[in-house]
């Protein structure tokens, strides 16, 4: 089957099998922030936006895809810059495999104007770290959703 992305401004047309997962065809395509971490939803370091929503890329085919707008890590707008440095400053990164999945998460979130630690950390369960506790990633979220 023939779908149409658009990943990050960019139009693609790629054929497809009727089972391809979305998460193997934007690696496919060259974007490696997509990561592919447990294969069950579970983890989240697969997350994209879809049409302005994050989802799972490992739990969508591709075929659902067709004709969305998809963003990952590798996106760039005044918020996902600031969002990036605040990470940095914060040291809201260790290993780096849930980054781009709660980068896409917490942009998600400051565009839809979540400001309280609560809101934020609840948003960003569905994103899985094993490595920072969390508190410096809701921290770096929180200065960027409040400035």
């Amino acid at each position: 089957m023939r779908v149409r992305l658009r990943v990050n401004g960019v139009w693609h047309e790629v054929d497809v099998e009727p089972r391809a997962l979305l998460v193997h065809v934007l690696r496919d395509l060259g974007y490696r922030s997509v990561r592919v971490g447990c294969d069950t939803a579970t983890c989240g370091a697969c997350t994209v936006l879809m049409n302005g929503r994050p989802v799972k890329s490992c739990n969508v085919l591709a075929v659902q895809a067709d004709g969305a707008e998809i963003y990952t890590a590798e996106y760039s707008d005044e918020v996902m810059e600031r969002l990036r440095e605040a990470f940095k400053r914060k040291h809201a990164a260790q290993c780096g495999f849930c980054t781009s999945g709660m980068l896409l998460t917490a942009y998600y979130l400051v565009k839809r104007g979540a400001k309280t630690a609560e809101e934020i950390a609840e948003g960003l369960a569905g994103v899985l770290c094993r490595c920072t506790g969390y508190q410096n990633i809701v921290e770096a979220v929180k200065e960027v959703a409040n400035s």
